[in-house]
């Protein structure tokens, strides 16, 4: 059998190193020139950390990964105004928990492929002909591609997705927020961080700061707007959004380096009434973003990698595996898209009323049953999906990782 996957991001290597390991023939297509440097932080935990763990990739992304002490949010002198530690929300996760910059992540993911998979950056889709026993992909040079199944695993901003589904605006749901990533070198930021994430306490944009380890300050940033066009230039758009901010910010922005290494897109959630159509698929962001509200985009595209890579390799078809793969992965991805959108008044206070409240139920977040409601807001409900698939799925063979 033969995949095309349009997407060399997260979602999209992952399925390849699955179905790679599980004797398919595999071809990644990314539109990019090579990796992508840009990204923000993300909080590893949930189903994807169960995937990752049975697919082999963890120990090498626990190497890659950071455990910060504590989210703390300072005011504009720097005076910690509330904190969450993050020993805490630990605990109620098992421990099964760490932090990793997203170009670190894919980098992971890279590593993992066999010499067997086909991964070809600078290459785009033009056409797709999608059948009921296969689809030919015309690409921009105008070669082709036969395959048995497209994966369309190429974002919220997916080319599959709008050439077999139709136009972006019927299936994007805008949250109202832009977001921006950059990393930039200042050892006098990076000591005042202090092995926290420290986040502005602010109304309606915040700018977070990571210290990594090797001596470089990740950043991240988001704010409110109506409109959810983006900038030209999306440098300009950071240092007048977020100019206003106290702290170390005004530093942070003159350290902002040019926008070909600033991540910078929308705050949205992607919502399809179905998620393959023939022997075309969507995967991750292309098929169910839940955005960065949520924190577990990255989670929920290596685990649904998983997910669909089982069903493909057990079903008795490629329409049933599909079936199955929607059956299975979609209440999963909907919870986390409510969890996203009822988390917003948190996640960037709108009124200083909604700033307090958040200082209260941070202050009480160390007390028992109290870390535990804060915990299942932020995460929503457990999902054992991927453990039960482990253990009654059918094995993979163990592919030659590529140096």
């Amino acid at each position: 059998m033969k995949v095309v996957i349009c997407g060399a991001g997260i979602a999209g290597l992952a399925l390849a190193q699955r179905l790679d390991a599980f004797g398919w023939k595999v071809v990644v297509l990314e539109k990019a020139p090579g990796p992508r440097p840009q990204g923000y932080m993300i909080d590893f935990f949930g189903p994807g950390y169960d995937a990752a763990e049975v697919m082999g990739l963890l120990p090498r992304l626990q190497q890659l990964g950071y455990r910060f002490e504590e989210a703390s949010w300072l005011d504009e002198t720097g005076r910690r105004r509330a904190r969450l530690r993050f020993e805490q929300f630990g605990k109620i996760m098992q421990d099964r928990l760490f932090s990793i910059l997203r170009p670190d992540l894919e980098q992971a993911l890279r590593q993992q492929l066999s010499s067997n998979v086909d991964l070809r950056f600078a290459t785009s889709l033009d056409a797709v002909d999608n059948t009921a026993d296969g689809v030919r992909v015309t690409l921009r040079d105008g070669g082709t591609l036969d395959a048995d199944l497209l994966v369309g695993a190429d974002g919220i901003h997916s080319t599959v997705r709008g050439l077999v589904f139709g136009e972006e605006h019927r299936y994007l749901r805008y949250l109202g927020f832009h977001t921006a990533a950059f990393v930039f070198d200042d050892p006098q930021i990076h000591a005042e961080l202090q092995g926290r994430l420290c986040l502005t306490d602010t109304i309606d944009r915040q700018m977070g700061l990571y210290g990594l380890r090797d001596g470089r300050v990740a950043t991240f940033a988001v704010h409110r707007t109506c409109d959810p066009t983006l900038p030209r230039d999306p440098v300009a758009a950071i240092r007048r959004e977020y100019g206003s901010l106290g702290w170390v910010i005004p530093r942070a922005l003159d350290r902002c380096p040019p926008a070909a290494q600033v991540y910078y897109d929308q705050v949205a959630q992607i919502e399809l009434p179905q998620w393959s159509h023939r022997r075309v698929a969507l995967l991750g962001d292309a098929g169910y973003a839940v955005s960065l509200l949520a924190g577990q985009g990255a989670s929920l595209a290596i685990a649904g990698a998983y997910v669909l890579a089982e069903q493909l390799a057990t079903a008795r078809s490629i329409d049933a595996a599909l079936d199955r793969y929607e059956r299975l992965w979609r209440p999963v991805a909907e919870e986390k898209q409510r969890v996203a959108r009822d988390g917003i008044r948190w996640f960037l206070p709108h009124s200083r009323a909604q700033l307090r409240a958040r200082h209260i139920i941070m202050g009480l977040a160390s007390l028992p049953g109290i870390d535990y409601y804060i915990a299942r807001a932020l995460a929503g409900k457990s999902v054992t999906l991927i453990r039960e698939l482990s253990t009654t799925g059918r094995k993979p063979r163990i592919p030659t990782v590529r140096q």
